[in-house]
């Protein structure tokens, strides 16, 4: 056998080889949203209806129960989050509500190439306007009076415990639909001084209710630090280190975070800031929380964690905010909550 026909022939097997790996990994991924897609018994009752982001008293979120709305835009009455569900058409990777206005984030990992975007969407779910994201959804947020809309996407890696990752975090006006594309243009006061590096990140924005002041985690120097950032200054300057991902209690005056426990571990605890004093409290939940917490109320937070024995699905919980009680199943098969 000559040279020549021996290397067509190894190229001929890594070809059929390759083909035939991708059609196991492409059947592997249909048989695997099949059963995402087929209901289980005994699951929550879910069913097709009107959901608007002006009813009140109701709990919105992604849902993940096994059917036909999986990964929907679903709500419940709050006073009652494990009764029936009810599901719009909408589907979304991560969502947030706040004052009739909603951001949905998809992620549609196609044939040949990714497709992320950002939806913008009205009281009755409605697209407003649509927006190219430059990798996986991550966070998504809406400030108190629906005036500005962010989220966060990682670039490279796939979660903040991979050993290499990069984000992108961006904040729209949605009045004047001026999206800012990235924090990392704006100043940063780091321990008091002006502060500049290559590897700066920002994940997590949570807003204030004066539709300027915003809080994010600011990483870096392999640091993450919560900064309180303004909008129309565009800066940011930080307040204390070891926050992740912070959310603004309804009153303003604390940031519900993640606090990692151990460096150089994937180990999270949540935790609540008290912004005047720098207080932390831990929280009642033990296990490792990596989610933007959401306040429900002034005094309970809600955040999602993985089912027992299914990494693809996840359930709310809930914890009361000032360290006392201990944590609760509120919603099962669900995430991304936002109270409406």
């Amino acid at each position: 056998m000559t040279s020549l026909r021996r290397r067509l022939l190894v190229f001929a097997a890594a070809v059929l080889l390759l083909a035939g790996l991708g059609t196991g990994l492409v059947l592997k991924a249909a048989a695997r949203a099949d059963r995402a897609n087929q209901p289980q018994s005994g699951g929550p009752a879910v069913s097709s209806g009107k959901l608007t982001l002006d009813q009140k008293n109701r709990l919105t979120f992604v849902n993940g129960a096994s059917g036909p709305h999986r990964t929907a835009v679903a709500s419940v009455a709050s006073a009652n989050p494990g009764g029936g569900r009810t599901a719009s058409d909408l589907k979304c990777a991560r969502f947030y509500a706040a004052a009739g206005t909603g951001v949905c984030l998809q992620s549609d990992p196609g044939v040949l190439k990714q497709s992320n975007k950002a939806l913008l969407l009205d009281a009755d779910l409605r697209t407003e306007k649509t927006f190219p994201l430059a990798g996986t959804p991550s966070r998504a947020r809406v400030s108190p009076s629906g005036r500005f809309a962010a989220w966060t996407v990682f670039v490279s890696g796939e979660s903040y415990a991979s050993a290499f990752f990069s984000t992108r975090t961006s904040i729209l006006d949605t009045r004047t639909m001026k999206l800012i594309p990235s924090l990392e243009t704006f100043s940063i006061t780091l321990d008091g001084k002006s502060y500049k590096a290559a590897d700066v990140n920002f994940w997590g924005v949570t807003f204030a209710a004066d539709d300027d002041t915003f809080y994010a985690t600011l990483n870096t120097a392999n640091k993450t630090y919560l900064v309180r950032g303004s909008i129309s200054g565009e800066s940011v300057t930080t307040l204390t280190e070891n926050v992740e991902c912070p959310s603004l209690s309804p009153d303003g005056t604390r940031i519900a975070f993640k606090k990692r426990v151990l460096s150089r571990t994937d180990l999270w605890r949540e935790y609540v800031l008290d912004l005047d004093t720098l207080r932390e409290t831990p929280l009642a939940e033990r296990h490792s929380v990596d989610d933007q917490a959401t306040w429900l109320d002034d005094d309970t937070l809600a955040y999602a964690l993985p089912t027992d024995g299914d990494v693809d699905s996840s359930d709310l919980w809930s914890v009361p905010a000032d360290g006392s009680g201990s944590p609760r199943l509120l919603i099962a098969g669900a995430s991304s909550p936002a109270p409406l």
